[in-house]
């Protein structure tokens, strides 16, 4: 994987993958990282949410979606936007293949609401983390019957 960077992940790190068990991949280039971190910058304090799609564990458009919740605890897709940004994905040709959402002032990693939220298990689901403004942090994860495994984020 030259040329490649691991991002938010480092072993150890968050105690949710099983030693053995697969890993998934999702690529995305740099852009979509930092498109997803300035939406998170553009709605703190509250948090942002939105869709990535692509084909085949690579991301290629980055949706954002209006938080109905309009919570700094919370998120709630549009249920009007959502829907608009999954017709324009089917007629790309493109598959659904994260969401994503901000902590504005905790951790990268899904909360307890984020959990009973997780409707989509064949998704990943991208936390992205303000806790320090500096840097932001972007972990990702899968969630399917209440079980969280971090998945690894490749960005080139």
């Amino acid at each position: 994987m030259a040329g490649r960077q691991a991002a938010g992940a480092s072993p150890g790190n968050s105690g949710c993958s099983e030693p053995g068990r697969h890993v998934a991949v999702v690529d995305l280039k740099k852009k979509h990282l930092a498109q997803m971190i300035a939406h998170a910058r553009d709605e703190a304090p509250l948090e942002a949410c939105g869709i990535l799609a692509g084909k085949q564990d690579r991301v290629v458009e980055v949706y954002r979606a209006r938080n109905a919740d309009c919570s700094p605890l919370s998120y709630r897709l549009d249920p009007e936007e959502q829907y608009r940004i999954f017709l324009d994905i089917e007629d790309k040709g493109l598959d659904i293949l994260g969401i994503y959402h901000s902590h504005p002032t905790s951790p990268a990693v899904p909360s307890n609401a984020d959990l009973k939220q997780a409707y989509y298990p064949e998704a990943t689901y991208f936390v992205v983390s303000l806790a320090d403004p500096a840097e932001a942090q972007v972990r990702a994860f899968r969630i399917a019957d209440g079980q969280v495994t971090e998945e690894e984020m490749v960005v080139v």
